[in-house]
């Protein structure tokens, strides 16, 4: 995740000021400067950190705070406010046109993931009920409008092209054509981009602008390009007008500080963020949500949209009714491990859960569901639905099958077997799910990763 140094750091210094019964000055002092080298590690613009800490000060030195019977969360309650604001304040949305089609046109320069983007965006958009059209406006570079027809035919979302046209603006009035003749009621503009900002670029989307009138322009920005984001998206932002940002290559290994300037350098909203190389890897972006993964504190509401999106509700109710009759078997098993990998990396959504970010020790292998998989469709019927079938010369078979090794047939099934005790005893509601968690280790977790 972008945020993992800043996230780490920032949890640290929460964690200490959190209990406290009392907070001096000289703590407050000592914990916002902390804070600071936190943000400016991870990239943040300087003016927009100085600013940060001198609100949370103004706030925090308040006599409501240093009088409160809970001075640290009152603190870290600031914090979290003071970030969310910077962040945007709330989720900012496609403002869709009354008279369909709405036009949204991608702009940024080339390598930000725009393509991609217009593909990820048409599938978001297709899920909350609209009829999208990517429209090919990238002329210049070599394979652009193939990429796009790609990306359009693994999602099963129609792509405009003409390739003997070198007229942008051209290409995308016969685009609007189209869209209106299909019904399609969002039309997304792929434009071209370049390595770097020059006036050539500038004018062909000004020229697109004024000839098309897009509802939305939305600029697309590489997460990992630091603080160079936050003054392309300024340029642009001046040069063109733009409605609003979506930042790419959030999952990387970066410090994420754009994320935390763009708002309020460029006045312009964060509206989505991709988050992965899956074309379902894309969210609206919500600076609450992403304030509450920053800090430690979780985003439960995400994984249960996640998990809405992943699985039926008649697959949730066989489960149900499989798990009351204690019949979850190996087949059951791999329909929830096919389930959860549509929500995305496990290690991501292990970072959206409470507290689960602390357990630093956990370190999760994705391509562990793709070993398991191969473990299970190696077996026989006989064999997923009693696994005590499995003697040393069956588990010897199925390793020789699925390319692992007995010692990993033989860890995939005790953390199955674990798996069900837990069904049981969430069944027999001895204790509770809070019980069982708290008499789980670290072993205990692992181990059924």
């Amino acid at each position: 995740m972008a945020f993992e140094g800043l996230s780490s750091r920032l949890q640290e210094i929460t964690r200490k000021i959190r209990g406290k019964a009392r907070i001096t000055e000289s703590d407050l002092k000592e914990m916002l400067r902390e804070v600071k080298l936190a943000l400016l590690e991870a990239d943040v613009n300087y003016k927009i950190v100085k600013e940060f800490i001198a609100n949370i000060q103004e706030k925090a030195l308040g006599q409501d705070v240093m009088k409160s019977l809970t001075p640290g969360q009152q603190v870290i309650k600031i914090v979290k406010d003071e970030m969310i604001e910077l962040l945007g304040g709330t989720e900012s949305k496609i403002n869709f046109t009354p008279n369909p089609p709405t036009i949204i046109m991608l702009v940024g320069l080339q390598g930000s993931g725009k393509t991609t983007t217009a593909g990820k965006l048409a599938n978001l958009l297709r899920k909350q009920g609209k009829k999208p059209l990517l429209v090919a406006c990238d002329i210049y570079r070599p394979a652009a409008i193939k990429q796009l027809q790609v990306v359009g035919a693994q999602l099963n979302i129609p792509v405009y092209s003409n390739e003997t046209s070198k007229d942008v603006v051209h290409i995308a009035k016969q685009a609007l054509s189209v869209a209106i003749s299909k019904l399609n009621d969002v039309v997304i503009l792929d434009t071209a981009g370049r390595l770097h900002i020059d006036e050539q670029l500038m004018q062909e989307l000004k020229n697109l602008k004024t000839n098309i009138k897009p509802h939305e322009i939305l600029l697309v920005v590489d997460a990992m390009t630091g603080q160079d984001a936050v003054n392309i998206a300024q340029t642009f932002s001046e040069a063109i007008g733009i409605d609003g940002v979506v930042l790419t290559k959030l999952d990387g290994d970066t410090r994420g500080g754009a994320a935390l300037s763009v708002k309020k350098v460029t006045g312009k909203p964060i509206k989505f963020a991709a988050t992965g190389e899956k074309l379902s890897d894309i969210e609206v972006f919500n600076p609450e949500r992403m304030t509450s993964r920053i800090l430690g504190m979780g985003d439960v509401l995400s994984i249960i949209e996640k998990a809405e999106e992943a699985i039926t509700a008649e697959d949730a109710q066989k489960l149900e009714q499989q798990l009351h009759k204690n019949e979850l078997d190996l087949d059951d098993y791999l329909a929830q491990i096919r389930q959860v990998k549509k929500m995305g990396s496990f290690s991501s959504i292990l970072k959206m859960i409470p507290g689960m970010n602390k357990l630093k020790d956990l370190n999760i292998d994705d391509k562990e569901f793709d070993r398991v998989e191969a473990i299970i469709c190696s077996m026989t019927k006989q064999e997923k639905r009693n696994v005590k079938l499995l003697n040393a010369s069956r588990r010897q078979r199925i390793a020789k099958g699925s390319g692992t090794s007995v010692q990993d047939i033989n860890k995939f099934i005790k953390s199955f077997e674990m798996t069900q005790k837990m069904m049981k005893q969430m069944k027999s509601n001895k204790g509770g799910l809070k019980n069982l968690m708290k008499n789980m280790n670290m072993d205990d977790l692992k181990g059924m990763m």
